[in-house]
């Protein structure tokens, strides 16, 4: 997949997101990839889904830096979902206790 961009429908809570999981169902099973990693985006939270219970898998979600007090809805959805969740504020601490905090890069 190197150098290839896939296009998907953008979508957040509305009807789009049953076409997000078709067209996730559809790359994930052509691709086959072993890491799933996101930095925000409401279309994670699909091929999260998909990823992480059809194809086995691992997920690393990075909770958007601009978030820095509140957390977003894709985060909150997504620290059920990520094997693994990284936040970059302390003061994400509270709404993500077995989250990692990682600094955010200067």
């Amino acid at each position: 997949m190197a150098g290839r961009t896939i296009f998907i429908r953008h979508s957040e809570r509305d009807a789009w997101f049953l076409v997000n999981l078709w067209e996730m169902f559809q790359i994930l099973r052509r691709e086959r990839p072993d890491l799933l990693l996101s930095s925000g985006a409401g279309p994670i939270v699909p091929a999260s889904i998909i990823g992480r219970y059809l194809f086995g898998c691992r997920v690393i979600y990075v909770e958007t830096m601009t978030r820095m007090r509140n957390p977003s809805l894709t985060g909150r959805i997504m620290y059920r979902l990520a094997h693994r969740f990284v936040y970059q504020w302390p003061g994400l601490k509270s709404p993500f206790p077995k989250g990692t905090l990682v600094e955010p890069l200067q």
